[in-house]
């Protein structure tokens, strides 16, 4: 029997307290398939990640092995599968060079550092309740990101695909870097290249959710032996240290490394928002609760494991994800046997890997990415909503232009950008009645509706704050100078759609009653919600422009007009 559950104890604000509790035996079968299938699936795609982040191969293996542990201990969802990410490794590979300065063991440590940065600032962010701040991302933003970090991987294995040495720091850099080598290429390097894209895609085609990549990798290993194709100059993976790693904390500390912060909160943003993303679809789809909190002591966890263990930042996503749910995980305790089988292959298997070809690897980092390619949405932004559109393409050139941190942080800026602009210049709706009706909408949306003699009806479809409350006022003088001024003695504000008022708000309606006064232009408000109410009888408005409450209408208002016609 499981625990009662009581939110007091403080057991249960612990995770596998709450799984374990309802753990069946059953699920143990389910979740050691889904675990042994995971690393599977993770040992060729973190080789391949770790090449992208300029790091020996068994770096990124051991992400996905300690990264899953952690993960396991802190984390609130019971399928997101944990490990390095294409997004992560090609960001480490763009900064982590410069702070190294050529020497390969300060990169090592460096990328290490990261870790436990991040790790870090998920116990702050997790302190401070910080895990709203990244829906101020807006998922146009994250769509232009994406491509922009699509295509940015997908330029940075070109090379190794075609075999020619490639070069560059961001993406067009490396694109005229690409194409004035292409007469160098290695068509051998080229062709097991191809071969392999054709494979894993045919393969996840036919057996979806299976993992068609290590079949990939298995049978390229086996090839590349029989054919000889290192002695033909096909570039391999070369010796794979076997063991489990060494834990230990930071070689360096934050001060010996300058911008390291940056870095991390960049990762962090990555991470968050991917694994954040990724954990929701499967909490809905198994029906239990996500804690968007909590998952960042899960990821600070996960990424504490894995620095320990001379990793660099991990972070939950959707394809690897996807493989756990297919393969039957029913509770994290999956990530725990794919950690035990990937610990299995360091010790015994690392061999295999010494005749990889590095163009095998480039092939599955080229056929993980393409899911980030969503172009289709971008069109149907262009189609539908040019601000969200403006916004995408900004993140996407942003990525292109000056890399995925730099990329990252312009496009959380973009998205602030984007939620100020929006807020800023409200519709200001002048209504008008409804023929027939005693309910009022919006003349300019719809022509036919009565206006009303001697009185401009006005509805912010905003909060009214600082920075739209100029916006809203200007917008009403101009409508009242259209207006007859010898008919015009009433004007009434629809507070109905603006759920939030500061001071700036109140004092624009001050504003707005001194102007009225003067032409003997009585002002009514109607709508405010409590807050807002509130505010305007503390800040003295009530006294100028009658009673607030619940209850009075436009259609009250106007029968209390003692000049109606």
């Amino acid at each position: 029997m499981g625990l009662p559950r009581r939110p007091g104890i403080w057991l249960w604000r612990f995770p596998p307290s709450r799984w374990l509790a309802e753990y069946q035996p059953s699920w143990l079968l389910s979740d050691v398939v889904a675990g042994v299938t995971l690393a599977a699936y993770g040992i060729p795609v973190s080789l391949a990640y770790a090449g992208l982040a300029g790091l020996p191969p068994q770096v990124g293996v051991y992400g996905y092995m300690l990264g899953g542990l952690g993960y396991a201990l802190l984390g609130s969802s019971r399928q997101l599968a944990i490990g390095p990410t294409s997004a992560i490794s090609l960001m480490i590979a763009g900064t982590v060079g410069s702070m190294a300065d050529g020497d390969a063991q300060r990169y090592f440590q460096i990328a290490s550092l990261a870790g436990f940065t991040v790790a870090a600032l998920c116990v702050i962010a997790w302190l401070f309740r910080l895990s709203t701040l990244v829906k101020l991302i807006s998922d146009s933003v994250l769509v232009g990101f994406k491509a922009g970090a699509g295509l940015t991987i997908a330029m940075t294995q070109l090379p190794s695909l075609f075999g020619v040495g490639g070069g560059g720091h961001n993406f067009f850099d490396r694109a005229w870097a690409f194409s004035a080598q292409i007469g160098q290429v290695q068509y051998i390097v080229l062709l097991v290249g191809i071969i392999a894209v054709g494979l894993i895609v045919l393969g996840e085609r036919l057996v979806p959710g299976k993992p068609v990549a290590l079949g990939v990798v298995a049978l390229a290993i086996v090839a590349a032996t029989i054919l000889g194709l290192p002695a033909l100059g096909v570039p391999t993976t070369g010796e794979v240290p076997a063991g489990l790693p060494t834990l230990g904390g930071p070689a360096l500390r934050l001060r010996d490394v300058e911008g390291i912060v940056p870095l991390a909160a960049g990762c962090l943003l990555l991470a968050y928002i991917e694994s954040v993303s990724a954990a929701r679809t499967f909490a809905a789809k198994h029906g239990y609760a996500l804690d968007p909190r909590q998952e960042l002591l899960g990821l600070g966890a996960a990424n504490l494991a894995a620095a320990m263990g001379h990793g660099y930042p991990v972070a939950g996503g959707l394809s690897q994800s996807a493989v756990n749910d297919k393969a039957g995980a029913r509770t994290p305790l999956a990530l725990v046997f794919a950690s035990i089988t990937l610990a299995l292959c360091l010790l015994f298997l690392t061999g295999l890997l010494e005749n990889l070809p590095k163009a095998v690897l480039a092939a599955v980092v080229l056929t993980a990415v393409y899911g980030l390619l969503d172009f289709p949405a971008l069109l149907r932004m262009w189609r539908l909503s040019r601000l969200d559109f403006y916004a995408a393409a900004i993140a996407l050139g942003a990525v292109l232009l000056l890399g995925i941190l730099q990329g990252i942080l312009l496009a959380a800026l973009a998205s602030i950008l984007l939620l100020l602009a929006r807020v800023s210049r409200p519709h200001v709706a002048f209504l008008g009645r409804i023929p027939g009706t005693n309910n009022f909408s919006d003349l300019a949306r719809h022509p036919e509706n009565e206006p009303l003699p001697g009185v401009v009806v006005f509805r912010p479809e905003a909060s009214l704050i600082y920075v739209n409350a100029d916006v809203v006022m200007e917008a009403v003088l101009t409508r009242l100078g259209q207006a007859d001024p010898h008919t015009l003695r009433l004007i009434v504000c629809d507070l109905s759609a603006s759920p939030y008022m500061d001071l700036a708000g109140a004092q624009m309606l001050h504003k707005l009653h001194g102007e009225l006064v003067g032409h003997k232009i009585g002002l009514r408000i109607i709508g405010a919600h409590g807050g807002v109410r509130e505010l305007l009888r503390a800040d003295g408005v009530e006294s100028k422009v009658g009673r607030l409450d619940r209850t009075t209408t436009i259609e009250t208002v106007l029968r209390a007009d003692p000049q109606r016609r």
